[in-house]
């Protein structure tokens, strides 16, 4: 089996010995991401939901790069700081998905996240 590496130049650089995604066997892996903007270099973090939205952002440029969106998306992992900010990036993350065609997910608190961001998103799509 092979596999293809996608990079986006829309989506932040990994930082790290990792690729933004591996595309095999029909699938999709994204790296899980964070809240920086590619074309500023900073990270966004005026409030969760500002960063929720950066880090989908960023997810859908590597999923189109895949010539892909996120109907294809079979399942997402969210990593967060603190749950108690769950309803609110709940809300963001919503409006990528239909409701009747949702991913699987799970949803798991941490202590930390790189670079100190509050939340982090990966996912897995069918190509």
């Amino acid at each position: 089996m092979s596999k293809t590496i996608i990079n986006s130049s829309k989506a932040p650089a990994p930082i790290g010995p990792y690729s933004q995604a591996v595309a095999a066997a029909g699938m999709l892996f994204i790296s899980g991401q964070i809240a920086i903007n590619q074309a500023t270099g900073q990270l966004v973090s005026e409030s969760i939901e500002a960063e929720t939205e950066q880090v989908m952002q960023n997810l859908q440029h590597i999923l189109q790069e895949a010539g892909i969106d996120f109907s294809k998306v079979l399942k997402c992992s969210i990593f967060v700081k603190d749950l108690g900010n769950f309803a609110r990036i709940n809300e963001v993350y919503g409006r990528y998905f239909q409701a009747e065609a949702a991913p699987a997910r799970e949803t798991v608190e941490v202590s930390r996240l790189p670079k100190d961001v509050n939340v982090e998103i990966s996912c897995i799509a069918l190509l």
